[in-house]
């Protein structure tokens, strides 16, 4: 997804919010509508992070308590010219993982003790190369700003009727129950936008990270066949956050099906077999500057 497109998504997510805030307050409304939208993004932008590691529970490793996956993680940063992020395990079975981050300098990624068992060495690094992909593209602070817009507006919206209800006649009153209604799913669809553009474009980056977009292409069908299968305690208990990870941790009823910021993965699939006959299949220890082959199987497999 291209920044201009990403850019007006944004702006007519803000213009959403701000309107809410009008329909439901006047000028008043709109005022404090942009505070407070304002207040929400500064401190996104520089707490996000911590709230989405300490929301999943998350543990920082270092290249003595992981040394494996520290130094995969090492060596795709290096691969895609981005600093070295800080690396954090979540004690999750499903296998998942996502990048959070202001920008490349203040950056983390996070995998599940699912993922290091479940996937090999090679489909492992796929998956870390998307979420470098995400850093480098800045995906990261993106998606921060649109779930906090997104979910002020439905926290604008959930408060209507207390701010704005009284003293309005009927037809306000359906005005204000319409707009309860229709502002957050219209802020849904807006954030979903973005999301499944961006999932594309890092699938696209993290195979040329990595060098081997069949090793991705295997991990995300993994990851979504487990899905199905293991539930993710912290992102459903945090719906929030589902839009983070490589694929939707969430148990998908036909609602949130319909909504779900992740493209299917059967056309992230297709687009990376697409690659493979343009990204040549270099040895991870070639491509990942090693000088002995890494194990095609993961070290943390019981």
């Amino acid at each position: 997804m291209g920044y201009m497109k990403t850019a007006v998504l944004l702006a007519g997510l803000t213009a959403l919010f701000l309107a809410a805030g009008y329909a439901m307050g006047g000028q008043a409304g709109l005022i404090v509508a942009l505070l407070f939208a304002v207040g929400t993004n500064a401190f996104a932008y520089w707490n996000s992070d911590k709230m989405v590691l300490r929301m999943n529970n998350a543990q920082e490793v270092d290249a003595r308590t992981a040394p494996e996956l520290h130094g995969m993680v090492a060596r795709l940063a290096d691969n895609a010219g981005l600093p070295m992020p800080k690396v954090y395990v979540i004690n999750e079975d499903q296998p998942n993982a996502f990048a959070t981050g202001r920008d490349p300098a203040h950056a983390a990624v996070a995998a599940t003790t699912g993922l290091l068992r479940r996937l090999n060495s090679d489909e492992i690094a796929g998956v870390m190369a998307h979420e470098l992909a995400h850093i480098k593209n800045r995906d990261t602070l993106i998606m921060t700003i649109a779930a906090t817009i997104a979910g002020a507006v439905s926290m604008l919206a959930n408060f209507g009727m207390f701010f704005g209800g009284r003293g309005r006649g009927a037809g306000g009153i359906i005005a204000m129950l319409a707009m309860m209604i229709l502002a957050p799913m219209a802020a849904m669809v807006v954030q979903m936008a973005i999301s499944r553009g961006r999932e594309f474009e890092a699938d696209r980056v993290g195979a040329e990270i990595c060098g081997q977009p069949m090793a991705l292409a295997g991990a995300l069908n993994k990851i979504q066949s487990f899905a199905q299968q293991i539930s993710y305690q912290p992102a459903e208990a945090n719906p929030a956050t589902a839009h983070m990870f490589i694929i939707n941790p969430l148990t998908l009823s036909s609602f949130r099906a319909l909504f779900s910021t992740h493209p299917p993965t059967d056309r992230r699939i297709e687009r990376l077999r697409g690659m493979a006959g343009t990204v040549g299949r270099t040895s991870h220890a070639t491509r990942a500057g090693s000088g002995r082959p890494q194990p095609r199987h993961s070290p943390w497999a019981r």
